[in-house]
């Protein structure tokens, strides 16, 4: 069911954007943990008081004491979900309706690879580059944790908090690469698969600055990612991540099963 030299090739050709948004991450991240004093509590509440549609547009909607409290809130709440959502559409487009596009899938269909072949490869190699963004700011927050603040971090809490965080991507990265198998052209993956990605955020930012915009916030998967909920162990927010999962799975499988049936021009 997979291509070695086809992922090996989506492997050379996009090392360099995974390098770059783990930079990012590598950044954002740490500094964000560094900034964790509780003694700051008082003033980071009075800051959120003076600028409460700033602070809860991206999801810093509390100031707690505890570490994993203050890293759910300032980092999950939006920052690791706003730039690997950037590399899921650049990724997804790049492995896909590219190929379509120029002409190339045409060549890589000739060989005695099959359809659902290429597309499970391509399908696999998206969710992996999610997997190494979600493994990397686990490690990268644990150790930077472990470090300046030891023994601060409820580990256990904190890898389960990271579980529904793949969900999150498995889930964008299902929408974004079945909408690549729907559509030759690549601004077709662009404007349905991104621009919807893109708007569940918008919604989830407006849902929680605008009060009377608030039912709006089950309009987006990513309601479905409790990071409080998760924190507190509630039964509700293990449901919310199972969910997640099962949306992106059956995305993906909907985008193989189409790719490798459709009639392509090319």
């Amino acid at each position: 069911m997979i291509s070695k030299t086809l992922f090996l090739r989506e492997t050379k050709s996009n090392y360099k954007i995974v390098l770059i948004f783990l930079a990012v991450l590598t950044l954002y991240g740490s500094m964000v943990v560094a900034m964790f004093d509780p003694k700051l509590g008082e003033s980071l509440r009075a800051m959120a008081e003076s600028m409460p549609q700033i602070f809860s547009a991206f999801g810093m909607t509390s100031v707690s004491n505890t570490l994993i409290e203050f890293l759910a809130s300032y980092l999950y709440g939006m920052i690791f979900v706003f730039f690997p959502l950037i590399f899921i559409i650049l990724v997804s487009n790049r492995i896909m309706a590219r190929y379509i596009e120029r002409g190339s899938m045409a060549y890589l269909l000739a060989t005695p690879t099959k359809r659902s072949t290429v597309a499970f490869t391509e399908a696999l190699f998206l969710i992996m580059g999610c997997f190494i963004l979600t493994v990397y700011v686990t490690v990268l927050c644990i150790t930077t944790s472990a470090i300046l603040f030891p023994g601060d971090l409820d580990v256990g809490r904190f890898i389960i908090l990271n579980i529904g965080l793949f969900g999150v991507f498995l889930c964008f990265s299902g929408i974004c690469y079945c909408s690549t198998c729907l559509f030759s052209d690549s601004k077709y993956p662009y404007g349905i698969g991104a621009s919807l990605c893109v708007v569940f955020v918008l919604v989830k930012m407006i849902s929680q600055v605008w009060d009377k915009a608030d039912k709006f916030k089950y309009a987006t998967p990513l309601t479905l990612f409790d990071t409080s909920g998760i924190i507190k162990a509630e039964t509700s927010a293990y449901i919310g991540i199972v969910i997640l999962y099962a949306i992106g799975i059956v995305l993906y499988g909907i985008g193989i099963r189409y790719f490798s049936r459709r009639d392509l021009s090319i």
